[in-house]
């Protein structure tokens, strides 16, 4: 099998199992779920490991690495579907840059002297360009987060002065319905 067909081949399979994972994952999956996808992962990547197996060489190097990337980018993307919290789809987002870095850094084996240090440093800033929006992306959720929480707060003391000025029954009626509005 030559490399290009070995290439679609394994970029058939991690289609498949993101596809497979997306169809079956709700945002937040189950513990059955997770670890069904986990062992759908371990699965998937023996079997691209086995496709490896008549390469040598170079060939086989990149085969490797490109199973381990599906394999590592499949794990964040199981363990983010099963927590749906921001920091897993954060990690998720920074598993992805690890593996692309992972792949391009065996495509510039191969080469030599200044080309190969240019080939990592442009993978490495690649990488450090993805982490970096990936953290910021999940600063920026958070403070979206902090800003709603702190809106509702005044949003609620802004009730609650206009409880005030009510007389007690129709001010207890009051309070009662800004806390259920407002959640407190």
């Amino acid at each position: 099998m030559n490399r290009s067909k070995l290439l679609v081949a394994l970029m058939g399979s991690a289609t498949m199992l993101a596809a497979g994972q997306m169809a079956s994952a709700s945002p937040i999956q189950t513990r059955a779920d997770y670890s069904a996808a986990l062992d759908r992962v371990a699965v998937e990547y023996k079997d691209a490991r086995a496709r490896c197996g008549p390469l040598t060489g170079h060939d086989k190097d990149i085969c490797v690495v490109e199973a381990r990337a599906v394999e590592k980018r499949a794990k964040a993307s199981a363990e983010a579907n099963y927590k749906g919290t921001v920091k897993s789809k954060t990690d998720k987002q920074i598993a992805n840059a690890d593996a692309d870095f992972m792949v391009a850094k065996v495509v510039c084996d191969p080469r030599t002297g200044a080309e190969k240090d240019v080939c990592v440093k442009e993978a490495e800033a690649t990488r450090v360009r993805l982490v970096a929006d990936a953290r910021a992306h999940k600063t920026a959720v958070e403070a979206r987060v902090d800003a709603r929480e702190d809106t509702r707060d005044a949003q609620y003391k802004v009730a609650l002065a206009k409880c005030d000025a009510l007389s007690s029954t129709e001010k207890d009626t009051c309070v009662t319905t800004a806390k259920s509005a407002y959640g407190k």
